[in-house]
């Protein structure tokens, strides 16, 4: 697989990295054998950035990481987060970014990671209650230690990357960016590149939506995050769906999956966007990497353009709760 530099401070990652959060928590029933066995799969296939985050689970996706990796830390970039902060109430979310957590929270991702240092480390979500400038020289003095390599933002509005980016440089930004979620394409993108940050693309599947292997919101699991997301609600659902038939009729055309079409379409936008697309399953994830060597033409990218303009999707990315953390 293509090799990409993620930012400017010296960070080599595969084009196409791995997204774990989805072998723990949010997506229905675990399976973590499968899950490993994928993981074991993505390292065979050239693939070296595995994603993960200590609130997923809570806690159980870095154990579950930790495990894949073990023997095997030399052939992976290391990626986590820190700063979501979950309670008994599984709908309920809070914000650490004090000194203090950050370095608690390395240590303990560290021990379940079974690792002395982590690649990337990024603030999950900013804490509007401190100074990003006291969050990140926290993350400063974790370099300084050795026990991170890089530190990133992950939904961090464009003040807050450069003002974080003057205390430390850093490495990447991490957003939901794809064909129905464009956001970033107003002013984080811009900025990103005019600092030398590099971009880390979530989600680029739309939550799954854009394989076009949904068609009803009924058969999501009890416990899936999906069913409480306002775009796999109601009629933002069926005007979704209609969607996703489009860039199904699109990547018959060019003879690949959908969901090669929509990880293609992001690859495209640039060599210093890295998608992360998550999987639980073998199958889907070796369709996932052949995305990687799909190029996509000039008339198939003026139909993507013509079908799926900023804002074309019904429905806000998160809950009215989770968007007041996302862009601050």
């Amino acid at each position: 697989m293509e090799e990409r530099k993620l930012g400017s401070q010296g960070l080599t990652v595969s084009a196409l990295g791995l997204g774990c959060m989805g072998m723990s928590d949010f997506y229905g029933v675990r399976d973590d054998d499968e899950s490993l066995a994928t993981i074991y799969r993505a390292l065979e296939l050239g693939v070296t950035l595995l994603d993960t985050a200590d609130m997923y689970g809570p806690f159980k996706n870095e154990e579950l990481v930790g495990r894949a990796i073990k023997g095997r830390r030399d052939k992976v970039v290391l990626a986590t987060k820190f700063g979501i902060v979950r309670s008994a109430d599984p709908h309920l979310r809070g914000i650490n970014g004090r000194p203090e957590y950050v370095r608690s929270s390395c240590d303990a991702s560290l021990a379940r990671l079974g690792t002395d240092h982590i690649d990337l480390y990024y603030v999950h979500r900013r804490d509007p209650n401190v100074p990003i400038e006291d969050t990140v020289g926290a993350m400063a003095d974790l370099v300084a230690s050795g026990k991170v390599r890089y530190i990133g933002l992950s939904e961090a509005g464009a003040e807050t990357i450069r003002r974080a980016h003057a205390t430390h440089p850093v490495t990447a930004v991490q957003s939901e960016y794809s064909l129905w979620s464009r956001d970033v394409e107003d002013g984080i993108l811009q900025t990103v590149r005019e600092l030398g940050i590099g971009f880390v693309a979530y989600s680029p599947l739309g939550r799954g939506f854009l394989t076009g292997q949904i068609k009803r919101s009924e058969d999501f699991a009890a416990d899936d995050y999906r069913r409480n997301s306002p775009r796999f609600q109601g009629e933002n659902f069926s005007k979704n769906l209609a969607l996703a038939d489009r860039a199904g009729e699109l990547a018959k055309k060019q003879g690949i999956t959908s969901g090669q079409l929509a990880l293609a379409w992001v690859i495209s936008r640039g060599k210093d966007i890295i998608p992360i697309p998550g999987t639980k399953r073998r199958k889907y994830l070796d369709e996932n990497v052949a995305a990687e060597k799909v190029r996509l033409g000039p008339e198939i990218l003026s139909a993507l353009e013509e079908a799926f303009p900023k804002d074309v999707a019904a429905g806000t990315r998160y809950p009215t709760d989770g968007m007041k953390m996302v862009g601050r």
